[in-house]
């Protein structure tokens, strides 16, 4: 079903990643000349970051962490630069091997980015080689969200989820897909929401470890699992929130404070993987430091703390009461997810509701956080869209 068409559209141009050693050597003058703040005077995290747990990230990325890897780990996907809607947007895109590899369109959130997705791929494109069937294959094609890594900034407003949307089906289109599925979570299952009820041409369906599924009116009787899930959305918008409400009301003075700061930069997004990942009180229980550090300084080196973070001001108007959907939808749920959502808001939503599955362990970040999980929902939730 997936067998390429001839590109019809503009020049898609080959990227290469390459950071100048001197904005390498500067981070890392920076980082020695970090001015720490006061420890917090709580024994927790209720205040946010911890003093303590901050400086030891930092001092790994000043001494011990390594950009070059993480360059080159890049570098052996084949990347692209294309301009959709006036901006250069980056992508990953691998063919598989098998000539009828599903298309598969994955999107990441914030502070997520095309790393998110790194150890999906091959097990995606080459099941066979991971201990797959080779009828689960997909060409893979995972672009940067504008404002985020290698793509272009936005120097205008306008850039919501919908218009996100639009250039991701004029980016399949040029790649010669007729028939493809996307993925996505966080604001990458927004965006993939919004593919979803745009239903483009060539769309089969999607698949969602972030469902915006919430009532838009939140009933009066609510079982324990719904009773819950309104729990953990207070948790999301009050103590969890305060980095998206500040990304939501003032995402350039947020940019101001943290396009100086390497160490501002690492403690902005060290405290979001804390908070909502599966982890047994740290957020290294869940990732390692060097994934967090690599995320952290893809946001550092391409200077994107405020272009990023106007995501959440595009969207400003957004909730978690989705748009009721009508074509075939896939959903994970993650035991650790916030906010989660029960199974009946989920199915009174998406009508055709294709697959269902609950994962034993993981949160938010799915797929940094439990990639094999990921892999075989993915695999099962769009088997059925393959005929």
């Amino acid at each position: 079903m997936t067998a390429p068409m001839t590109p019809t559209s503009a020049p898609v141009r080959p990227f290469t990643v390459s950071i100048p050693q001197a904005e390498i050597a500067d981070v890392k003058q920076r980082l020695a000349r970090t001015r720490w703040p006061d420890p917090e005077t709580v024994g927790d995290w209720s205040q946010g970051v911890r003093v303590e747990n901050a400086r030891a990230l930092v001092e790994y990325w000043e001494r011990g962490y390594d950009w070059r890897r993480l360059a080159s780990e890049l570098n052996r996907f084949p990347q692209f630069l294309t301009e959709i809607d006036g901006l250069d947007i980056h992508f990953i895109h691998v063919r598989s091997k098998n000539p009828d590899a599903m298309p598969l369109l994955l999107t990441h959130g914030w502070p997520g980015s095309i790393l998110d997705f790194l150890k999906l791929i091959g097990p995606l494109t080459d099941p066979v080689a991971y201990g797959g069937e080779a009828a689960d294959s997909f060409d893979v094609v995972v672009p940067s969200l504008p404002g985020f890594g290698f793509s272009q900034k936005p120097t205008e407003t306008g850039w919501n989820a919908s218009r996100i949307a639009s250039a991701w089906v004029e980016l399949m289109g040029r790649l010669g897909y007729a028939k493809w599925a996307a993925q996505g979570g966080d604001w990458g299952g927004a965006v993939t929401t919004a593919l979803g009820a745009m239903e483009p041409e060539g769309l089969v369906g999607i698949h969602l470890n972030t469902q915006f599924a919430f009532p838009a009116q939140i009933p009066d009787t609510l079982s324990p699992e719904e009773r819950q899930a309104v729990e953990s959305l207070a948790l999301y918008t009050g103590g969890l929130g305060g980095s998206n409400h500040l990304q939501g009301t003032k995402p350039e003075t947020v940019g101001f404070a943290l396009a100086d700061s390497p160490a501002g930069q690492a403690a902005w997004i060290y405290e979001k993987f804390q908070s909502k990942t599966d982890n047994h009180g740290l957020a290294e229980d869940a990732l390692s430091r060097d994934d967090m550090l690599d995320a952290i300084s893809l946001y550092w080196f391409t200077n994107s703390a405020a272009s990023s973070g106007r995501i959440y001001w595009e969207n400003k108007a957004a909730s978690f009461a989705g748009p009721r959907l009508t074509l075939p939808v896939a959903v994970t749920v993650f035991p650790k997810d916030v906010p989660r959502l029960p199974r009946s808001w989920i199915e009174d939503t998406y009508s055709n509701l294709v697959h269902y599955g609950e994962a034993d362990k993981g949160g938010h970040f799915a797929a940094l956080e439990q990639p094999e999980i990921l892999v075989n929902e993915i695999r099962a939730g769009l088997r059925s869209l393959r005929s």
